[in-house]
């Protein structure tokens, strides 16, 4: 990756990643408890960023402040994603998984190689010796982070509140940035790690420029695999064959927060090109109908 150090710590941080996941793998595994996994994830994060921070001792301006960015991400989401699960229940994504080991252990050896590899970019700048001055990518990167987390916060409160409340029932979310977009909590984690990338790339150097795999892979996760793809197939089973659903989905941006007015007047070929209006998300009939509206 550059230099022996850099080796050393992306070793470290697979070990460490692989064993934390492992332990957990077990739990899941042996106890049929499935209700730490999302924690599990998020608080690797947190650990892999103190770990290197403190390992390295430099404790340059630029390292505390990602790391005390990926801490606070960490720390909040999996906090958040514990206690809903505990409010909520059984994990429904392990419904086809709990009791198939094979099944299981490429979910746990996934999230293994999400975590690390999402958390390069920071673990490249907790081991570089090199700490130039503050540039205009630290700011645009924390500036991105703020947007991109707040955005996430606020998606996630709202839509909690909305599936809380009992008139709420048997109805998709379509409240605050949930008009303006599909998947806002997503986008707001897209952008967050893609903040970390550019405050990141003062430091980085030569092949270190390779870690824009994490904020990319975390990107094509959320495009491609477990984010949006299994919502809105969800979603669509649902609620389908609901004239008002398929108005909404036409008018809402999948994933960029727009306009609903703006949005819903795009022509479709836009929409697919360049706003991830992308044909894998819709699934019957009636939603490409709905699209073409």
């Amino acid at each position: 990756m550059g230099t022996v150090l850099d080796s050393h710590f992306l070793a470290l941080t697979a070990i460490v990643t692989a064993g934390f996941q492992l332990f957990f793998f077990f739990v899941t595994a042996l106890l049929r408890f499935d209700k730490v996994t999302d924690f599990a994830g998020c608080t690797n994060f947190v650990l892999l960023a103190i770990l290197t921070l403190s390992l390295k001792g430099a404790w340059h301006f630029r390292q505390i402040v990602l790391t005390s960015l990926v801490v606070i991400w960490g720390l909040r989401l999996g906090l958040f994603l514990l206690m809903r699960i505990l409010q909520w229940g059984e994990d429904h994504r392990f419904d086809d998984k709990r009791n198939n080991l094979a099944k299981l252990s490429v979910f746990w050896f996934l999230q293994a190689v999400w975590v690390w590899t999402v958390s390069l970019p920071l673990t490249i700048v907790n081991a570089s010796d090199r700490n130039p001055s503050v540039k205009p990518e630290d700011v645009i990167g924390w500036i991105m982070w703020v947007v991109g987390i707040t955005i996430e916060i606020t998606a996630d409160q709202q839509k909690l509140m909305f599936k809380n409340s009992p008139d709420n029932r048997g109805k998709w979310c379509n409240i605050g940035v949930w008009k303006y977009s599909r998947h806002p909590n997503y986008f707001g984690e897209i952008l967050l790690w893609w903040g970390i990338f550019v405050a990141s790339t003062p430091v980085l150097k030569d092949a270190e420029w390779l870690v824009v795999f994490g904020p990319v892979f975390v990107t094509l996760l959320l495009l491609f695999v477990s984010g949006i793809p299994l919502l809105e197939a969800s979603l669509n089973k649902r609620f389908a064959s609901q004239e008002e659903y398929n108005v909404y989905r036409s008018r809402t941006s999948p994933l960029i927060p727009l306009p609903p007015a703006l949005y819903g007047s795009l022509p479709v070929w836009i929409k697919v090109a360049f706003l991830l209006e992308l044909p894998m998300y819709s699934s019957s009939g009636a939603l490409n109908e709905g699209m073409l509206k």
